[in-house]
């Protein structure tokens, strides 16, 4: 079965090369371009997995980890935040918002890779 795996980015350029080394890797992507669509996303199709930027329009992403970790529904698919702000005190605001891995960018792919790959099978 195809995992499926949540892309929040505002970033055209960013979304297109995340998503494309997410789909290399066999799993099945979808996209949502802010956090206001990140969260109606989970809502209806309950992803496996959710890669989150953190400076988006209408809402930041830890404003969206904060809710879907205190929603009971959604509160155990695991959020991997990825962003530019690489800040100790970044990372560590995010993970205080629930988030499973924080991920500075820019990356290493493998180390995207290995984290989600990790979180799914911590899951099954």
């Amino acid at each position: 079965m195809m995992r499926k795996v949540l892309l929040v980015e505002d970033s055209q350029a960013q979304r297109e090369m995340i998503s494309t080394l997410l789909r290399e890797n066999g799993w099945n992507v979808s996209i949502a371009c802010d956090g206001v669509e990140a969260l109606e996303f989970v809502q209806q199709s309950s992803p496996d997995l959710v890669v989150l930027d953190i400076v988006m329009p209408r809402m930041n992403g830890y404003e969206v980890c904060r809710r879907l970790k205190s929603d009971p529904k959604t509160m155990n698919v695991p959020v991997v935040m990825c962003s530019s702000k690489g800040e100790e005190f970044d990372r560590y605001w995010g993970m205080k918002q629930g988030a499973d891995a924080y991920i500075a960018k820019p990356f290493q792919p493998i180390e995207l890779i290995g984290t989600i790959k990790q979180l799914l099978r911590k899951e099954t």
